[in-house]
């Protein structure tokens, strides 16, 4: 194999990897091999044909793409280790020729992590945030308390409230006729959830369970379904059931029952405190992200649009992880919710770049300040890792691997670089 690197503007390069004909011939062979026994040729039993009568018979090119398709990534693989260049994006690959008794040669369009000039960093002017508790605060972080242990008990003798759950049974007509994904059965919706299409839940505020409620919407212009953007709608409810929260009396009886303390007084003394120091830490968080924010504005770097993507796309198949942890797929979320994939990554995008210019900045720190972690740092952050994991921490030390070692080392060089950065700022 050999290597050619082109650098281009905005820190993007290409990387131009040849691979000899033997190699291409030895990858054709291997297709061969595998997809022999799929093809029938007269004469001959299955799997038994000689390549060349099958190449003859299909064209010289049959077993090409899939000779391509595997030495791409493995070229591709090692050309990364023999460059130089530190890839921060996805490759865009391109063939350039592809034929048989000949060298393979494709292109790799990539992003090069950029090179970062810092501005001040130390010293930096920041706002001052107050750390205030109130008595409507502890209130409601106790109404919190008090909906988490309410009851839920049937109304029957009014009209569905906001905040009520109704259990419903509704189909959707546009025009007259129902439309896929328009129709369930025993559905719970509490209104004004927003959970439903704008003015759904409105028109379901009133009713009574028996009811029958023709509810009227109009499917946003961005709705994911193409077919029904835009248009007007008729949904046929029967409402089943209303039901609404019962929260329990603040009294000591509550205080008992949802803490460790046995009056009231005592437990809201408790509830303050425990916000205080989560105030603390919000504060402390804010002081970091405002210096942290004014370290990147001092800073000159230029950002390939292709590392922006590549986070984008990181940052889509995070969202789509934690989706399925709650059961719900990506398909179902665009259908609830009117998003659409490319939608969801404009939206990304400037939330995309913030990151990679935060990291860039603070490695950026790391290296001038000569920043690193103790190894007593180190082995305190596996122990509160094992803890998390209920594990012990030597044997979650054995788990990890070189790579995995040197990147909590530089994600905790990091860290410490906000910290510097946050303490050295001034609040006014």
């Amino acid at each position: 194999m050999s290597l050619q690197v082109e650098k281009m503007e905005k820190n993007m390069a290409k990387l131009t990897i040849e691979v000899s004909a033997e190699d291409l011939d030895k990858a054709m062979q291997n297709a061969y091999q595998k997809a022999k026994g799929k093809i029938a040729i007269p004469g001959f039993r299955k799997g038994k044909a000689p390549r060349k009568m099958i190449e003859q018979m299909y064209g010289k090119g049959i077993f090409l793409e899939d000779a391509a398709n595997a030495l791409i990534p493995e070229h591709y693989s090692k050309a990364l280790e023999e460059c130089e260049l530190e890839i921060v994006s996805q490759p865009e690959i391109d063939v350039v020729q592809a034929e048989p008794g000949k060298a393979f040669i494709f292109t790799a369009e990539v992003a090069v992590k950029p090179e970062v000039t810092l501005g001040d960093y130390k010293g930096l002017e920041v706002p001052k945030s107050e750390v205030e508790v109130t008595d409507e605060d502890v209130d409601a972080e106790i109404k919190k308390e008090q909906e988490k242990n309410s009851r839920t008990v049937t109304v029957e003798d009014r009209g569905a409230e906001n905040g009520d759950i109704t259990t419903i049974d509704f189909e959707g007509f546009v025009d007259g006729v129902a439309f896929e994904g328009g129709k369930g059965t025993d559905y719970p919706l509490t209104l004004g959830s927003g959970s439903f299409i704008p003015g759904f839940e409105d028109q379901l505020v009133g009713a009574k369970a028996g009811d029958h409620v023709e509810v009227n919407v109009t499917f946003p212009e961005e709705y994911q379904a193409a077919e029904l953007a835009g248009k007007a709608a008729v949904f046929q409810c029967d409402v089943k059931k209303v039901e609404a929260k019962e929260l329990p009396e603040l009294d000591d009886d509550f205080a008992q029952d949802v803490s460790e303390f046995d009056t009231l007084a005592e437990y809201k003394e408790d509830v303050k405190k425990n916000l205080t120091e989560k105030k603390e830490k919000e504060a402390r968080a804010a002081k970091e992200n405002a210096a942290v924010d004014k370290a990147i504005e001092n800073a000159q770097m230029e950002i390939p649009d292709a590392m922006v993507d590549t986070q984008v796309r990181q940052m889509i198949n995070d969202f789509a992880s934690r989706m399925q942890s709650q059961g719900l797929t990506m398909e179902q979320y665009f259908q609830f919710t009117g998003m659409t994939v490319e939608k969801m990554q404009e939206e990304m995008k400037p939330q995309a770049l913030k990151r990679i210019q935060t990291r860039l900045v603070l490695e950026k720190i790391v290296e001038v300040e000569n920043i690193q972690p103790t190894e007593e740092e180190v082995n305190e952050e596996i122990s509160k890792m094992a803890e998390m994991y209920k594990m012990e921490a030597d044997k979650l030390k054995e788990l990890f691997g070189d790579r995995e070692l040197e990147q909590m080392k530089k994600d905790m060089a990091v860290q410490k670089a906000v910290t510097l950065v946050a303490d050295e700022a001034k609040e006014a």
